[in-house]
């Protein structure tokens, strides 16, 4: 579960995602990873990426598991990831709504699906972050600890990070107070003290635990 990243120094890289699974798979292989399981706000993003080519070593050296990376770290592999002209990305989201109907892992499993299917060819093989498989018309290997082992996954989990935090940047502007563009939906003690000052916003996540307790 991702939340906040501090800023940080230089990262250390004394294990890296590589490409051994994609390799081993052959074909068409597409990592999955989702963004924004924990937060009390806001949707669950997800991410789909390809790269048919391989990855060449400038641009796996800025991949890594997204939580690794400080926001500057992340923004720049994100824009290697989009201009590069290497990667196939999908991208999609699961609402709040969605999250009340199906709970938080439903709908993250529906975010992934959504994802894959955005890419511009469907995956000979989609190697999925975590243990629980989205229902997915190709071939689906889940990865626990994906995104620090699949640089495919890796891309993913900052694909949708990336554009998670930045969603719920422009969140906060409509709802200031809670601060989102800091704390990205996170239950810091500001957005407690947020939610207990100004009250529940209709991007709030009515069954997490200090909402539900506010919306009885």
């Amino acid at each position: 579960m991702e939340g906040p990243t501090p800023a940080r120094g230089p990262r250390r890289r004394d294990t890296a995602p590589d490409f051994a699974l994609e390799q081993a798979a052959g074909g068409r292989v597409a990592g999955v990873d989702e963004a924004g399981r924990g937060p009390l706000s806001g949707p669950v993003v997800a991410a789909a990426v390809v790269f048919p080519f391989g990855v060449p070593p400038g641009l796996a050296a800025l991949l890594d598991d997204s939580k690794k990376l400080s926001a500057s770290q992340r923004q720049r592999a994100f824009d290697a990831i989009r201009c590069s002209g290497l990667a196939d990305v999908g991208i999609a989201a699961a609402s709040v709504t969605e999250i009340g109907t199906l709970n938080i892992l439903g709908a993250s499993l529906l975010a992934m699906r959504r994802a894959v299917l955005r890419l511009s060819e469907l995956p000979d093989l989609a190697l999925v972050d975590g243990n629980r498989p989205p229902a997915l018309p190709c071939p689906v290997r889940c990865v626990i600890g994906g995104d620090g082992k699949s640089l495919s996954i890796a891309a993913a989990s900052i694909v949708a990070k990336v554009i998670r935090d930045r969603a719920m940047a422009r969140l906060a502007t409509r709802y200031p107070g809670y601060g989102w563009d800091r704390n990205a939906g996170y239950a810091t003690a500001a957005h407690r003290a947020a939610l207990m000052s100004l009250g529940v916003t209709p991007h709030h996540r009515a069954g997490f635990g200090p909402v539900a307790r506010l919306s009885i």
